[in-house]
């Protein structure tokens, strides 16, 4: 599949998201795992499973599951302070997994793919591609799991928002949406504003 497929130029690029890490304009990092992943990591039984997260940010979910016992997830991010930050807090996770670079680039393989603020974090002109990307990452019997905003949000910068009704019409020309419904875990900030989603690839 071809990477620059869908994609669009919203200079969301690496100088910016290091700037933001630099200014300390993380809003969207809460400091500890989200609920809503922490409640689905608990009931995963296959702690063998190669797990991804993508645009990861400090990635409090990629430090979760590794203490748990998953041993073969892999974070990626286009700014390196965030893969520095988790570096320093877990520091017997392995240095190879800790990918800097840009998730459209990644081609690898994966049985789970974690999604939390990374979905928000692109241009909605880019959802597509994201979809297509995030398709062509996953094994056959692979789940994309996460949260995504069902709210509004900024037009101009990320965190951009969106509505289910949109994200059941995108994700479902290439997934099939075992769950997509409100969270009923959410941090209180988010109470009511953000959906679970768990979906598998389809046979296309």
């Amino acid at each position: 599949m071809d990477k620059n497929t869908d994609r669009v130029n919203v200079n969301l690029d690496q100088q910016y998201w290091t700037e933001r890490y630099d200014n300390e304009e993380v809003g969207w990092d809460i400091g500890y795992v989200s609920p809503p992943l922490s409640t689905y990591i608990d009931q995963v039984e296959d702690k063998n499973l190669k797990i991804l997260i993508p645009g990861a940010g400090n990635s409090y979910e990629a430090e979760y599951i590794w203490k748990a016992g998953f041993k073969n997830v892999y974070v990626i991010d286009i700014s390196k302070p965030p893969l520095t930050n988790l570096a320093d807090r877990v520091t017997d996770f392995p240095k190879d997994k800790l990918i800097h670079g840009d998730f459209f680039d990644l081609n690898e393989k994966f049985d789970l793919v974690l999604e939390q603020t990374f979905f928000c974090a692109l241009h909605p002109q880019e959802r597509v591609a994201y979809i297509k990307k995030m398709y062509s990452l996953l094994n056959p019997t692979g789940k994309l799991v996460g949260v995504l905003f069902n709210i509004p949000l900024f037009d101009d910068h990320p965190p951009f928002g969106g509505h289910v009704s949109d994200y059941k019409l995108l994700f479902s020309k290439f997934f099939k949406l075992e769950i997509i419904e409100e969270c009923y875990n959410s941090i209180p900030q988010r109470a009511g504003n953000e959906v679970f989603i768990k979906a598998a690839p389809l046979k296309l």
